[in-house]
């Protein structure tokens, strides 16, 4: 009987302890996977389509299906916004980091605190950076001004957090079709929207189509801000008067529907004599949902000054008027805001009433 030799007995056991320790690596791997934090992409299911940077083992909620494929490429090539501001800012940084990144060839996440913002009212589909990548990302801040600029398209950071408050067609007009996709409302609040519509199309005229101008009127803050800092105005009675009159002489029988964030202003200094005014904005200040889904279903808007009533025409479509040369010459608002940047070449400005701020002055 054939017996090996001594040194065939050594190597037969080297090989059973390198197999061995493969083995052992290979299982203490797969653990490793299934207990550590690594940085995974997940397809998560909610009312909007998202995708989440996550951590493994992320608690499932209750009506929620969380799958969490393979750990994800570098982060490398991967652009953000800071969120910031109120919700008209924070859609003009969503469309502008959607632009940006579309551009340049790079991928475009937005953080969690866009998501809350906007994922309740918008059909938005940008995937969403978890904090922990958010945190333990080195990401390279570039402050943007309000409008389009040639370097803009040309920048090579691969991984870019972009600030500032950008809201400028200039960025994004030419994907206007995929931006009104991205700001689609759910269909529960356009339902409702137009259900408030058509009670008033039902209680005036029957069936008999109407036209429905949105009226976004901005006061809040901006009563102080825009004097005191910006030498500015906001929209005033004679404003809103002369576009009013600018659709009357243009459509039969309009309905203004006035939504703003100082309603009982806009009940004391709107003309109602003529019945073809509805004040149906709910003090959109914290909740501007309903205010919004509102002005998006009209066929045109009034807009006085701001990010909101901006969206609100842009995503109506229609006739636009605005208020125009809402600071003096000599105001710093000018040095970042661009009004041939910021308003449709063919939306309709009417100039303000700037004698209060000149009688101040004098």
């Amino acid at each position: 009987m054939w017996a090996p030799s001594h040194r065939r007995l050594c190597l037969a056991f080297l090989l059973v302890c390198v197999l061995s320790v493969f083995f052992f690596l290979h299982v203490h791997e797969a653990l490793l996977y299934s207990s550590l934090n690594l940085f995974t992409l997940c397809a998560c299911s909610a009312t909007t389509r998202v995708a989440i940077f996550c951590l493994s083992g992320t608690p499932k909620a209750a009506n929620t299906s969380l799958s969490c494929p393979e750990h994800p490429a570098s982060l490398s090539g991967t652009w953000t916004i800071h969120p910031e501001g109120r919700f008209g800012n924070q859609m003009g940084q969503y469309a502008t980091l959607l632009a940006l990144a579309r551009l340049n060839g790079r991928r475009a996440f937005i953080l969690p605190a866009m998501h809350a913002t906007l994922a309740p009212m918008f059909r938005i589909s940008l995937p969403v950076l978890a904090p922990e990548v958010d945190k333990s990302t080195p990401w390279q801040e570039l402050e943007l001004h309000d409008w389009m600029s040639e370097d803009y398209a040309h920048l090579t950071h691969p991984v870019l957090k972009l600030t500032g408050f950008p809201c400028s067609w200039t960025f994004f007009h030419h994907l206007r079709e995929q931006i009104r996709s991205e700001f689609t409302l759910h269909n529960h609040v356009r339902e409702e929207a137009q259900g408030f519509l058509r009670q008033l199309r039902l209680g005036r005229t029957g069936d008999r189509p109407r036209t429905f101008v949105g009226v976004h009127v901005r006061r809040g803050d901006y009563l102080q801000v825009m004097p005191q800092r910006w030498k500015g105005v906001v929209g005033d009675r004679a404003y809103l008067q002369q576009a009013m009159d600018w659709f009357r002489a243009r459509h039969e029988a309009p309905i203004f529907v006035v939504t703003s964030n100082g309603m009982q202003w806009c009940q004391e200094n709107i003309d109602t004599s003529r019945g073809d005014v509805v004040f149906a904005g709910n003090g959109h200040e914290g909740s501007p949902g309903k205010d919004f889904a509102l002005l998006t279903q009209c066929n045109h808007t009034i807009m006085t000054i701001g990010t909101f009533g901006f969206w609100a025409a842009y995503l109506a479509g229609g006739d636009t008027v605005y208020l125009a040369n809402f600071t003096l010459p000599t105001s710093e608002f000018l040095k970042i805001f661009k009004p041939e940047a910021a308003f449709l070449p063919e939306w309709v400005g009417i100039n303000a009433d700037l004698s209060p701020l000149r009688f101040n002055l004098s």
